[in-house]
């Protein structure tokens, strides 16, 4: 195994406990697991999470300024912000809106 598919698992771990209806961004999940670098490699890691046996909730992972930036990577053309507002949050032009209501902060929270 090498060592982005154990930093990979870490990130799925930490994002299926983020919490319906919250979100978090690449950069908070990277610096939880001690890599404050990383907000790319958690990106790699959200855009491979398909392939895991366990869902993993990479909708609710955006980047800090709640952008939608991973939004391509869904099958149809809205499915990432379709999944967000099904759990009641707003996205206008691909931003969250309010995002510090809905923000989940797993240094925090963990």
């Amino acid at each position: 195994m090498k060592d982005s598919d154990n930093f990979f698992e870490k990130v799925y771990q930490v994002a299926r406990k983020i919490p319906f209806g919250r979100v978090t961004s690449y950069g908070a999940i990277g610096a939880y697991l001690g890599a404050a670098k990383s907000a790319r490699m958690v990106g790699w890691a959200m855009n491979n999470s398909h392939t895991q046996k366990e869902e993993v909730p990479a909708h609710r992972v955006v980047n800090k300024k709640g952008l939608l930036t991973g939004k391509h990577h869904f099958d149809g053309t809205n499915l990432m912000q379709q999944l967000l507002e099904n759990e009641g949050i707003v996205v206008i032009d691909n931003q969250i809106q309010e995002l510090d209501k809905v923000y989940w902060n797993p240094s925090e929270e963990l």
